[in-house]
């Protein structure tokens, strides 16, 4: 068991950065791969980003790439995502979730896929 809580949302002008934190509780937590995911009002929850249960692989969403970081601490049973060059499109609730390592390399975009999720937290990019 798994259990998730995101925090580090907030309102923020375009162009500006933020940090989400995810800190897990459970023994297992370094068994898990983790993602981040969101969702906009009327839209579908869409993959933000994932990183493998080491911490050695990552993904990420074309729209994001080059301006989102994921990153784990193991040590911490935290996975952070780093927000830079925020845009108001990037506006939504941000999620994270927990999916069997064995899972990842196959599934790390499907929502479906994962196990366990935090409740979100709210990002607002101000233009």
């Amino acid at each position: 068991q798994v259990q998730l809580v995101e925090s580090g949302g907030g309102l923020v002008q375009a162009g500006g950065s933020l940090r989400l934190s995810c800190a897990a509780s459970g023994r297992t937590f370094s068994s898990y791969a983790m993602g981040w995911f969101r969702q906009a009002p009327g839209k579908e929850r869409d993959v933000v980003a994932a990183i493998s249960w080491s911490g050695g692989n990552t993904y990420y969403a074309d729209s994001v790439r080059g301006r989102f970081t994921i990153s784990r601490d193991n040590a911490k049973n935290t996975v952070y995502l780093q927000m830079n060059s925020l845009k108001p499109e990037d506006t939504a609730v941000y999620y994270c979730a927990a999916i069997p390592w064995r899972n990842y390399g196959s599934s790390w975009s499907k929502s479906d896929e994962y196990h366990y999720w935090g409740q979100g937290t709210q990002v607002t990019v101000s233009s």
